[in-house]
């Protein structure tokens, strides 16, 4: 978009920063972990003390583990600043039962024993009593996946937008018969999930409580217990700090640290990339990855009626075998959330495990509900194919 005030000098937003800053115009882009704009005093405040817990590293007396992937948020959400992605990749599993008894649910997240994180480390209390390393993965399970990091900017707008926004994106029986069968992951006790990759959790506060807890074995009063090994109790005397381990109301800060984060400025369009955002469309990429989400009442004034950039729908789609892994909630193994393309130019690796290098690979991969998309990809001709990639690189 170019805006000619008065008839003077151009100034040049891209179709995502437009979006994103339409209420203040082309400002200075906001850079990664910068907190969102309109913040009231009170409220940046909270943002820079939540950084200051995020970027805690704790150790066994301060409660970490003993089971753990991380000894702190930002060990992970690193690159290139807090609230970023890492270079770690976890270990999750399920037992995923294509034909389940009568009144029972397909999914098992093995919850009861261990699952579905099993983290990559222990204490060193932990490893002496028990002489492990990592924590196993029971038998049960019948996939037993990767997942990187992702990073968490713009969570808080995420969180934000209303469920029925979502809803109305469904399409779990492809009614206007376009191939696209978006239908809404829910909670175990029904609510509506819009985070991680398969959409289950439905809060952002619970997402980063259960980070605490499942990532750096850190209890908080929302979960004041420690997990299990595998489903074994954890032995006597290998946790020495006393439940909960993060109070209140650092966990608190944290959240607003989280929820308070911006995202991404997207980058200049060139004329390529603009040509590219028609490609984007014509392939029907934009029937899930949806360009804008709107978001409702919030107490946060830098939060309420926004719209977000965010390409996503929040919703599940099959996405074919070839990337199928575990189940989760309702999710079976081949559906994933609609990933947010907001911030994709400051990506390392693509898709839930990190096995794209490049858009384009991730594109390929593509299957189930976006096999068509990809086929239209392919068949593109060379100077579409390297507009549209230039699109997504300015995301």
């Amino acid at each position: 978009m170019t805006v000619r005030p008065g008839g003077g000098r151009a100034i040049v937003c891209s179709f995502a920063a437009a979006i994103m800053l339409a209420a203040t115009g082309c400002r200075r882009p906001l850079k990664p972990g910068d907190p969102l704009r309109g913040l009231s005093a009170s409220e940046r405040n909270r943002f820079d003390q939540g950084k200051l817990v995020f970027d805690s590293v704790f150790t066994p007396e301060t409660g970490l583990g003993p089971l753990f992937n991380a000894n702190g948020c930002a060990e992970c959400h690193e690159d290139p600043v807090a609230g970023g992605t890492g270079d770690e990749v976890e270990r999750h599993a399920t037992a995923f039962h294509q034909v389940a008894p009568a009144g029972a649910r397909q999914c098992d997240e093995l919850a009861g024993q261990g699952g579905p994180v099993y983290q990559n480390h222990v204490t060193a209390a932990l490893h002496t009593a028990l002489g492990i390393d990592s924590e196993p993965v029971p038998a049960a399970a019948t996939a037993i996946a990767a997942r990187t990091i992702p990073d968490v900017f713009g969570f808080g707008l995420l969180d934000a937008v209303p469920d029925s926004e979502i809803l109305a994106y469904a399409d779990p029986d492809d009614r206007n018969h376009d191939g696209i069968s978006g239908r809404p992951n829910r909670f175990f006790d029904g609510r509506l999930g819009r985070f991680g990759r398969k959409a289950l959790v439905p809060t952002l506060r619970e997402f980063n409580d259960g980070a605490f807890a499942a990532e750096q074995g850190i209890t908080t009063p929302a979960s004041p217990t420690e997990e299990t090994v595998a489903g074994t109790p954890i032995p006597a005397g290998t946790d020495p700090a006393p439940d909960p381990e993060l109070t209140e109301q650092r966990a608190e800060l944290a959240d607003a640290f989280v929820r308070l984060l911006a995202p991404p400025a997207p980058l200049k369009f060139s004329r390529e990339a603009r040509e590219g955002s028609d490609v984007f469309k014509h392939l029907g990429c934009a029937n899930c990855h949806v360009p804008t989400l709107t978001t409702g009442d919030s107490p946060v004034a830098a939060l309420r009626h926004k719209q977000v950039a965010a390409y996503t729908d929040l919703l599940l789609h099959d996405m074919g075998p070839d990337l199928g892994d575990l189940c989760l909630g309702l999710a079976t193994p081949t559906e994933f959330r609609t990933e947010p393309l907001m911030g994709l130019h400051l990506m390392p690796q693509f898709l839930h495990d990190g096995r794209a290098k490049t858009p384009e690979e991730a594109i390929e991969l593509h299957g189930g509900e976006a096999a068509r998309s990809r086929d239209l990809f392919h068949a593109l001709p060379p100077g579409e194919r390297a507009a549209l990639l230039a699109f997504l690189k300015t995301l």
